[in-house]
């Protein structure tokens, strides 16, 4: 097998000319002309490479200069792209004392068409979070890769299962006729980690997609089948922190390229979680220091985003995937334990490339008015790293909370109806990613003591409130775990994704008549979501609970829907005068879900029942 460095090398198209001077990587390991932004910072990664000065000779590239650190084995490349750059191979020159010691081979792409312009994920989309390790294996000859430290291990919940893009790619068609548009894959990159490292989260290359999930081509691929289903990919992006096998850590570009160090004269700290101090008047230093520059686990260095290199490293690594896969969005991961100035330049960088782009970042906390600190307006320009989109937690937990609580004055649906007052906080409250639950969670059945009525409750609701829905697979056939969170099991193997599985849930074969009821309903939801833009972008109004019931319409000019919750254990029968202010001569309406048309004058809500009603 060769070197993984090699194999960077060879995607760059890079070669050296002099045995002496080996270039073992450079990153971005291949740029684009068309850039709105005309400026690129290359690392070269090399013993004592630094010693070593560079000329380019190539129509309309300027070498502006060379940065060095005190590492002898890197150096920076700073070019200035005019509009007439040339695409194609660019020759890098490096000598010493006036010889040369290695030409390099640099590939420049001609920017796709359009790809300044593409649309990014908003309210018309519905997102398909999947754990690739545990969706599906279709391709078992890279469940193992020799040049990467964990193998496969079915049998155990925290270990690798083989699940790859492959998988991902052959059920497709089962995403789409779900009524998904946009697919988030947790992280794909390179995790060389000796254990957990299926999940994604703790990159130890940035530019190269983990073996066992396939090649940065194979990702390339799936993409592009994904767009030709109707499918956007959404990636995920962790700028807080690497692996500590990062090969970074083997031979640190600079002494603070991380927040503290591993030693005993200078150590580090772990965060303290203080995700307050981003907005508390009265945080102190430390408690900031402890939040932004703590490592995240000790097995998951911080990287230090105030040092320039570091951060324009990242910013490049986030454009270079989008335009290299043709991503539709990133969902940034810990998004608020980065430092917020390079927040601001990663993201205001990203809208410069891509102005309809769109972001959602995760800032997991019950508070609607923090949640709020990270959002901006859609005609706001970015400012202290704030986005369009976040993850929209404090709904999450109402939505668990309230529909598993009794009911009260301040329990049960009163905090669903309390949580969505809670929008007067937010600069765009459509552009909020709602949820029932994800990879960090416990299952949503489980969640609501695996009630289906409850569960019936809680999609009906995700797919017809305002924001972008979001939901987790296998959610769909009522997969299980504790209610507190155990990730192994909570990201257990969707079953049908490995070829000796009793069950397939893409099929049906072996689900209960509970699955199979629970995978029609989300089917239905979402299906009849995609096609119903008073849902995506119309007015909501909600009327306050009574007698264990909920209700809230959705509606524009042309369609009024009207979502009615009993949670009561008693038939309701609702008095439609309280609702005439949004109710104006329809008289009858169809249940989205099971067809069934009820007469509006005489509506009665069945027991531990939801509707989701089609006025006309």
């Amino acid at each position: 097998m060769k070197r993984l460095s090699t194999l960077l090398l060879a995607l760059a198209c890079a070669s050296t000319a002099h045995a002496e001077t080996t270039v073992d990587r450079i990153e971005p390991p291949s740029w684009w002309t068309g850039m709105a932004v005309p400026v690129l910072q290359l690392m070269l990664h090399g013993d004592d490479i630094a010693e070593l000065e560079a000329q380019i000779d190539h129509p309309g590239v300027t070498l502006l200069d060379t940065q060095r650190t005190e590492n002898p084995n890197y150096l920076f490349i700073n070019l200035q792209l005019s509009p007439e750059a040339k695409p194609g191979q660019m020759a890098i020159t490096l000598f010493h004392r006036r010889e040369t010691e290695a030409v390099v081979n640099y590939q420049l792409n001609r920017r796709t068409p359009g790809s300044a312009e593409r649309r990014g994920f908003d309210a018309t989309d519905a997102i398909y979070l999947i754990t690739p390790d545990r969706f599906a294996n279709g391709n078992p000859a890279n469940d193992r890769s020799a040049d990467m430290l964990e193998g496969p291990d079915r049998k155990h919940p925290g270990g690798r299962h083989g699940g790859d893009i492959a998988g991902m790619r052959a059920h497709l068609d089962y995403i789409a006729d779900m009524g998904f548009t946009q697919i988030w894959p947790n992280p794909l990159l390179e995790n060389n980690q000796p254990a957990y490292s299926y999940h994604g989260y703790s990159a130890t290359d940035h530019y190269r997609i983990d073996p066992r999930f396939g090649s940065n081509e194979d990702f390339r691929e799936f993409v592009t089948a994904a767009r030709e289903k109707g499918l956007g990919v959404i990636q995920d992006v962790v700028l807080n922190h690497i692996g500590d096998h990062h090969w970074w850590m083997r031979d640190l570009p600079a002494g603070d390229w991380l927040n503290g160090r591993a030693t005993e004269k200078n150590g580090y700290r772990i965060t303290n979680h203080a995700r307050f101090t981003h907005v508390d008047p009265y945080a102190s230093e430390y408690d900031k220091e402890g939040f932004t520059e703590g490592w995240f686990v000790d097995s998951m260095p911080d990287l230090n985003q105030r040092n320039p290199l570091v951060a324009n490293y990242l910013i490049q690594n986030s454009l270079w995937w989008i335009e290299y896969a043709g991503l539709s969005g990133i969902r940034a991961d810990t998004y608020a334990y980065s430092d917020a100035d390079f927040l601001q330049q990663w993201a205001a960088r990203i809208r410069r490339e891509y102005p309809n782009f769109n972001i959602v970042g995760e800032e997991w906390t019950r508070n609607p008015a923090l949640v709020a600190h990270w959002q901006r307006s859609e005609s706001e320009p970015v400012t202290g790293g704030r986005l369009k989109s976040m993850m929209d937690f404090p709904i999450f937990y109402a939505l668990r909370e309230g529909l598993a609580q009794s009911d009260s004055w301040e329990s049960g649906l009163t905090r669903l109806y309390e949580g969505l007052a809670n929008d007067f906080l937010y600069p765009q409250p459509n552009r909020l990613v709602i949820f029932g639950g994800n990879h960090d969670t416990s299952r949503l059945f489980s969640a609501l003591d695996e009630d289906p009525a409850l569960f019936k409750m809680a999609v009906a609701y995700i797919a017809t409130m305002r924001g972008i829905p979001q939901f987790f697979y296998g959610d769909e056939i009522l997969m299980r775990s504790p209610k507190q969170r155990d990730d192994g099991i909570v990201r257990s193997d969707f079953p049908g994704g490995w070829a000796d599985d009793k069950r397939n849930a893409f099929t049906g074969k072996g689900l209960s008549k509970p699955q199979k009821t629970a995978q029609d309903m989300v089917r239905k939801l979402f299906s009849w979501r995609k096609q119903t833009p008073a849902v995506h972008s119309g007015k909501l109004k909600h009327f306050a609970p009574e007698n264990g019931t909920y209700v809230y319409f959705r509606y524009d000019d042309k369609k009024k829907i009207m979502v009615a919750i009993n949670k009561s254990d008693q038939a309701k029968k609702l008095d439609m005068k309280r609702f005439a202010e949004v109710i104006d001569g329809e008289t009858h309406g169809t249940d989205v879900i099971s067809g069934r048309r009820y007469t509006l004058a005489n509506l009665t809500l069945p027991a531990r029942d939801v509707l989701v009603l089609d006025l006309h």
